[in-house]
This record gives C-alpha cells, sequence and structure tokens, in this order.
C-alpha cells in the first residue's frame, strides 16, 4: 500500500512536530538537505550515531525516515576543479552512513542542472488569493545563451563519473539511489525528459532510479507525459519516491507553469494514483511544493520565494494536502473493491 511522506530540511523537529506529523496520518520523513544531518559539518557526512538516535526517535512517534539527501556536489565538483574529489567522498561515505542506519532511499543533487534564468518567477494568485509560484518563458526578455553540446557532455561526464562510485556502493549497502528531475525542465537540463531516461540506459542497477517529481514533469508535458512516464518507469521498478503534486499549463504549451493546490491544477490526482497502482508501486507519495495558504508564515529562499518547499508545524497547506492524499488512497481502496 501506497504511504504518505513529508520533507523535511532540519533534523532538529520538535516533539511537537512529530506528533502533529503523526496526526495527520503521515507515515514518513523525506529529508531534503544534505547538512541537516548531525556530523555533516564536522566531517562532511552524517554521524552514524546521531542518525540511529534521530530514527528511534522518529520511530517512537510512529513514523520513519523514507528518504535522505546526500551531500551536494558543486559547481566546483561538476567543473572538475582541484580539490573537488573530497565532495564525492562525503557522499559515499554519506551513504555507507545510511546504508547502516537502514535508509531504504537516497538523492544526490548535483548543482547546475538547470538553468533559472531563463524563466521569469512570479507570484501566481490563485483562489481565495493564495500564492503559488510561476514561471514564464514570455516575461523574460532578455537573451541568454544555452549550453553549448560540448558543455552539456561535460557535465554528463561528470555526473556518470559520480554514479559510477556511487552505484556500487548502494548496491553493496542496499539503498536506493533516486535522481530528481531537473525543475524547471528547460531545454538541455541535464534531468530534463531525455537526460532523465539516460540515467537507467547508462546505470540499469536495481538500485538506480528516480525521485519522481510529477510536477516538474507536467512542466515539461503535461498529463499525458506524466502518465505515459509513470507507465514506462514504472514497469521497469524504477520508482522510488513520488513527489506527488499538481500544476497548471506547461512550458511547451503555455510558455509558463504555476503550481497549483491537489485539487486544483490541470491534471486529476486520482487517474495518476490510478497509473502508479497499476504499475505497482507502494512508496511514499511526498506533497511537495504546496502554494502559501492564508496565514501561512515560510522562511525566505530566493530559489522558490513562491511556495513552500519544506512541512512546518503551522503550515495548513501541508495539512490540506495531506489528507487530500489520504482521502485518494481511501478512495483507491473502494474502486479497487
Amino acid at each position: 500500500m501506497m504511504k504518505v511522506s513529508i520533507t523535511s530540511y532540519t533534523a532538529d523537529l520538535t516533539d511537537g512536530d512529530l506528533r502533529q506529523l503523526n496526526q495527520l496520518g503521515v507515515d514518513c520523513i523525506d529529508f531534503g538537505k544534505g547538512s541537516a544531518f548531525a556530523g555533516v559539518k564536522e566531517q562532511g557526512y552524517p554521524d552514524l550515531d546521531s542518525l540511529l538516535k534521530l530514527k528511534r526517535r522518529i520511530r517512537s512517534f510512529g513514523l520513519d525516515i523514507n528518504r535522505v539527501t546526500l551531500p551536494d556536489l558543486s559547481t566546483k565538483f561538476m567543473r572538475n576543479e582541484p580539490g573537488c574529489e573530497r565532495e564525492l567522498e562525503n557522499s559515499i561515505n554519506a551513504m555507507k552512513v545510511f546504508g547502516e542506519a537502514g535508509i531504504p532511499v537516497a538523492r544526490q543533487r548535483f548543482e547546475g542542472d538547470t538553468f533559472p534564468y531563463l524563466t521569469t518567477k512570479y507570484r501566481s494568485i490563485q483562489r481565495g488569493g493564495a500564492i503559488a509560484r510561476g514561471e514564464s518563458l514570455g516575461f523574460t526578455k532578455e537573451k541568454f545563451a544555452h549550453p553549448t553540446l560540448e558543455e552539456h557532455e561535460a557535465y554528463w561526464e561528470r555526473f556518470c563519473e559520480a554514479y559510477k562510485k556511487l552505484v556500487p556502493v548502494a548496491e553493496d549497502y542496499n539503498v536506493l539511489l533516486g535522481m530528481h528531475p531537473s525543475d524547471a525542465p528547460h531545454p538541455e537540463t541535464a534531468f530534463g525528459g531525455l537526460g532523465y531516461h539516460r540515467i537507467i540506459d547508462a546505470f540499469p542497477s536495481k538500485h538506480v532510479g528516480y525521485v519522481y517529481c510529477i510536477g516538474t514533469r507536467a512542466e515539461e508535458g503535461g498529463s499525458p507525459l506524466v502518465l505515459n512516464e509513470i507507465n514506462h518507469y514504472g514497469r521497469k521498478g524504477k520508482l522510488f519516491l513520488v513527489h506527488f503534486r499538481n500544476v497548471r499549463g506547461s512550458l511547451p504549451t503555455a510558455g509558463a507553469f504555476e503550481e497549483a493546490l491537489l485539487d486544483d491544477g490541470d491534471m486529476n490526482m486520482f487517474k495518476i494514483l490510478l497509473e502508479l497502482r497499476k504499475v505497482g508501486f507502494n512508496g511514499c507519495l511526498n506533497p511537495d511544493h504546496v502554494p502559501i495558504l492564508e496565514g501561512v508564515q515560510i522562511e525566505k529562499n530566493d530559489s522558490w520565494p513562491n511556495t513552500c518547499i519544506q512541512w512546518n508545524y503551522n503550515n495548513i497547506g501541508y495539512a490540506y494536502s495531506i489528507g487530500y492524499i489520504k482521502a485518494l488512497l481511501a478512495a483507491l481502496v473502494e474502486f479497487e473493491g
């Protein structure tokens, strides 16, 4: 049976945080920041004893850890600058620690996989004045050069060099290595539609797959693309975690997109759920990127100024999204009889 997870960028969760998540019916926590764990600041990767203590504490509230994030690989690494190999060593050590702690899914971030200058961010005002993330190609009047083929291939080569070392460790320590698609999926992004598929072609391991973001992929092609990719990747057993969110418009159709509440975007989320069920997905659904509702205060983030990228105690948008997903899962049971 599919479960519900939420994203936290901090490991400093209070008892109240964990009680509320349990009350809302959340099953798991996904940690979205590689620096969230004790030990990373001091030694470059998490401390195992501290991680096990955190896991036991989370479990005592009826929850578990589902997905973690490895230390970031920066532009310095992607450009193969002197001293950059330490970053990959930290990621490898982090993978070993997460494996020893029994964490099922890990994500590696690669800086430079998006081109945020190609779209202009704006505040999308939706029903009742809710604020949501919008991005438009048309509002961007200054012309920027796309990467050359040579630059694209050099970036891909560095990605492969990292994965060649990470994948065997993931296999040895039984961790699923899931890649998130490039968001926003502009042409030539490393992990847009074509680049995203190249990952499993280049690394056909059972431990290599996806943190599949429905919203991000809809930004590139809407509901038809999402349904096709879920069917394709799901049949291959490559869906490790699903970011379950809705959007309006897409870059090819509207030259723009806007994030939306689960019931208020272009996609029928129950139809998405049926497709996930059809391919046998039984992982977590995460209500990623929630519009900002009345009364919600979020931390300022220049990269994501008009959306909520992590759960917090007073965020009613997340409470709404969690309840919506729980209702869809209950309806799915009845639908299947």
